[in-house]
């Protein structure tokens, strides 16, 4: 990295519950054996939390902010297509991502069996190879609410480089 580039991390996080008569999908990729998440968008909390962790690199607010939930144009919305705007508003801010590694924890659906699918979906939208972005997904144990199956909730973080 030259003298002049800059270099910024990114935390992002969301949750959801469940909702069975709504489709799951998770960082663009569809579960058809689970139950989907309450939302207003298609509720894809891999790419919300993937989001927030990108403009707060970026400094560029939150996903609520960009795409606020109850505005008609984002209901049922494919979460997928806002990473896409989200990356273009860093671009336009002279931003590129680095890599993003992402944590979903839930105890359904299994996500390890679909992680390089979600991987592969994530950088298409990242602009980035999948070998930038890591997807893993963890149990809570039976521990609080995830653990009891109300839902799901994303940890994410992101490294930008570049800058404005």
């Amino acid at each position: 990295m030259d003298a002049g580039a800059a270099f910024r991390v990114g935390i992002g996080y969301d949750s959801h519950r469940f909702d069975p008569d709504r489709p799951m999908v998770l960082g663009g990729v569809h579960f058809p054996d689970a139950p989907g998440l309450r939302g207003f968008s298609d509720a894809d909390a891999v790419a919300h939390a993937v989001i927030d962790a990108l403009l707060g690199a970026a400094c560029l607010g939150d996903i609520g902010t960009h795409f606020p939930p109850g505005e008609e144009a984002w209901r049922d919305a494919d979460s997928m297509e806002l990473l896409s705007r989200a990356v273009a508003l860093l671009g336009g801010e002279g931003w590129r991502v680095g890599n993003v590694d992402v944590t979903v924890i839930c105890e359904r659906p299994r996500i390890g069996p679909r992680a390089a699918e979600m991987r592969a979906a994530l950088a298409g939208r990242l602009g980035v190879g999948a070998e930038a972005v890591s997807v893993k997904g963890k149990s809570n144990e039976g521990m609080g609410w995830i653990g009891r199956g109300e839902g799901i909730a994303v940890c994410a973080v992101a490294a930008l480089m570049g800058g404005g």
